[in-house]
């Protein structure tokens, strides 16, 4: 324990350690905070929903804080409606089972550039006669443009963009510029707009909802992909995803390598011969080359490429280093006073030999850890990543499947390329203050 203590403080004395030591309790931060807010079945269902679940956001929009560095103003996403309270609705009565809806909206438009496009939900409850519904748009220098008639059934939606109809009443090539626009202008006219919806119910007992859907330029913290996914939820949870794989290939292959070459030097004899012929053999073998056979022949499962990991990760060159380290252990006068006093071959192995690497195991795993966080990410790049987990190589790989460095999403491609390279150095970092730390030949006097 005074060891442990010592070695602690000496740790803290490196500014590397405390920067990897920081960024690596961040990424647990961030990884339970996934894992507790979005919990697993939430996670894969919002993944795989695709536009069905984020039909709300737009396609292709970089984070809202582009914004700041940008010199325009790009339009920012948003939705309301009747239900949650966000939209005006006042009812009015009529005779006959006649009611009339009025929904209403105001919002500031300050922005350098047009949205993508508008588009209206409209859940109607009636029986037998559809309800009528009027759309109208109010710009901010009092003009009142009708948009649309239509009669509506028990769900409806109507695309601004989409309307050929509108587009001719415009005289516009497209609507939404024409809308945001003063007339006989191209430049963003700015200020206060308003949607006004009005619709008629025909029978007692009817209902009328509506969802105004704003679909920006721009979207939230991480932005969205082709999906309209917002690119939040794979980067909080390829944390948890990464650190997890990281840490249990780099546990197990350690811990598997160290126990075979305790054994096998311990042992000696055909034991000893059998482990160095499979290392031989192992370390000729195409390692990666073998990885994507599993993924394309067998399965994709993050269970199943971890497992593989870890057996092809086990009979390397770490146990040659090993065995050389336990040869001299083996030799030591408290190994040959345990074997006087009777102590079993399983007993040696455990207490006496594995102890005794311990110092040197810990830099070496702390090491490993990025690698294969890098090995998940770069299976998931060319498309062998688990299919059902949202992780950052998974972002990387629809970004490149979308084109997205040539159409200048390089959001899509950056954040998660950021997240992997600050993992990777807060565990080097980390790793080489322990190795100076418990390697004796890097002690500084």
């Amino acid at each position: 324990m005074n060891n442990l203590q010592a070695s602690f403080k000496k740790l803290l004395q490196y500014p590397s350690a405390l920067v990897g030591i920081f960024a690596i309790g961040l990424l647990v931060v961030v990884s339970a905070y996934a894992m507790i807010t979005i919990p697993y079945p939430e996670a894969i269902r919002l993944w795989r929903g695709g536009e069905e679940v984020w039909y709300r956001n737009p396609k292709f929009a970089p984070p809202a804080w582009f914004n700041l560095f940008s010199s325009k103003k790009f339009s920012e996403s948003f939705a309301v409606g009747t239900m949650d309270g966000g939209m005006n609705k006042v009812v009015t009565p009529g005779t006959d089972g006649i009611t009339t809806y009025e929904m209403t909206y105001e919002f500031d438009f300050s922005y350098d550039v047009y949205p993508q496009d508008m588009l209206l939900y409209i859940d109607a409850t009636f029986n037998e006669k559809q309800p009528f519904t009027s759309v109208e748009w109010i710009t901010p220098d009092g003009r009142t443009i009708r948009i649309s008639n239509f009669v509506v059934g028990d769900q409806y939606t109507y695309r601004f963009s989409q309307d050929d109809k509108l587009v001719a009443k415009l005289r516009a090539e497209e609507v939404i510029p024409a809308l945001f626009s003063a007339p006989d202008s191209d430049t963003v006219l700015k200020g206060i707009y308003k949607l006004v919806v009005i619709g008629t119910t025909f029978e007692p007992g009817a209902n009328m909802d509506v969802e105004f859907v704003f679909h920006g330029q721009v979207y939230g913290l991480a932005g969205t992909d082709h999906a309209r996914r917002d690119l939040t939820l794979p980067l909080l949870w390829g944390a948890p995803v990464a650190l997890a794989f990281g840490l249990m290939a780099a546990i197990g292959t350690s811990m598997m390598t160290m126990i075979i070459a305790a054994v096998g030097t311990w042992y000696g004899s055909w034991v000893d011969q059998l482990i160095q012929r499979i290392t031989e053999v192992n370390l000729v073998l195409p390692f990666f080359a073998i990885m994507i056979m599993i993924g394309t022949f067998y399965s994709r499962s993050i269970w199943v490429i971890l497992s593989a990991t870890i057996l092809l990760s086990i009979f390397t060159g770490a146990i040659l280093a090993y065995r050389a380290v336990f040869l001299q252990v083996k030799e030591s006068m408290y190994v040959e006073a345990a074997k006087a006093y009777g102590a079993s071959n399983t007993r040696i192995i455990f207490v006496y030999l594995i102890p005794r690497m311990i110092p040197l195991l810990i830099p070496s795993l702390v090491q490993a850890v990025p690698a294969f966080v890098f090995l998940e990410a770069s299976l998931a790049v060319i498309g062998l990543g688990d299919p059902i987990l949202p992780t950052w190589g998974k972002i990387i790989q629809d970004a490149q499947a979308n084109g997205a460095l040539y159409k200048g999403y390089y959001y899509w491609v950056l954040e998660p390329a950021a997240l992997l390279m600050i993992t990777g150095l807060a565990f080097a970092f980390l790793g080489f203050a322990l190795d100076r730390i418990f390697n004796p030949r890097l002690r500084e006097v």
